[in-house]
């Protein structure tokens, strides 16, 4: 009889908590749009808090901090809304927005050619969108090939076997993108500068002297972790230890 009425209490709070997101997602637009943006930022986060990871709400909330002139937080969750939404717009240019605000300007290694333009094509969908393309061009293929098999015409059997094999090649093509934008996600850990100015030495000790300094926004990809201790790799390359302390993990 517990387990029942325990069961019984985790359909009800399964079935209260989207609702009760929603109305607090409506009120923190609300807010936002009154200029109220500490509340909006509080509303937003309570939101996260019950477990709703959602484009919208890192985009909302990176928006409010914006406004608040939070530089560190603002890149964060518009970083946190490309991750799931690579190719959106929208948290695209506003991110450049944010980073305008930073004040470290740290270049990019450019890709050229052939690898910059595949990478920027898997970089369009998240590796479970890329999945479920490759799902509907399979059955897709299943049909097309289908169409192929029971079609008498000459004319129609090379037609449906074309587009059968087109279909094919675009699921397979799907499905590589899917595990190299998994594989990405997986091997590319990032982390953001959050705190206003952060110590970044040749080795992990504090009685080394800082070989330079990095500020709050500033994006750093993450090697390996030592004692507290944190080795980063900037966009162009150079590297060094941080305190753990000084930054927030993607």
């Amino acid at each position: 009889m517990k387990m029942k009425k325990i069961v019984w209490l985790l359909l009800l709070l399964t079935w209260m908590l989207p609702a009760q997101n929603t109305d607090l997602f409506e009120e923190a637009n609300t807010q936002y749009s009154e200029g109220n943006y500490e509340e909006s930022v509080n509303l937003y986060e309570q939101i996260i808090e019950n477990g709703e990871a959602s484009v919208a709400v890192y985009y909302n909330l990176a928006n409010a901090h914006y406004k608040l002139n939070n530089v560190a937080p603002s890149i964060y969750y518009f970083e946190k809304a490309l991750q799931l939404a690579p190719g959106d717009e929208d948290v695209q240019n506003n991110i450049e927005f944010a980073r305008n605000m930073t004040i470290d300007d740290i270049p990019e290694q450019e890709t050229t050619g052939l690898t910059k333009r595949l990478n920027e094509l898997i970089s369009i969908f998240s590796y479970n969108t890329w999945g479920k393309i490759s799902i509907a061009f399979s059955i897709l293929f299943a049909i097309t090939f289908l169409a192929y098999y029971f079609n008498v015409g000459s004319r129609k059997k090379r037609f449906f076997f074309g587009v059968s094999v087109l279909l094919l090649l675009l699921g397979v093509s799907s499905v590589y993108f899917a595990f190299k934008q998994q594989q990405i996600q997986k091997n590319n850990r990032f982390a953001i500068v959050y705190v206003e100015e952060a110590e970044v030495r040749d080795e992990p000790t504090a009685r080394e002297e800082a070989a330079f300094n990095l500020h709050e926004g500033t994006k750093t990809k993450l090697l390996e972790n030592y004692q507290g201790w944190v080795k980063i790799e900037l966009a162009d390359g150079t590297q060094g230890w941080i305190s753990g302390e000084d930054i927030r993990k993607l």
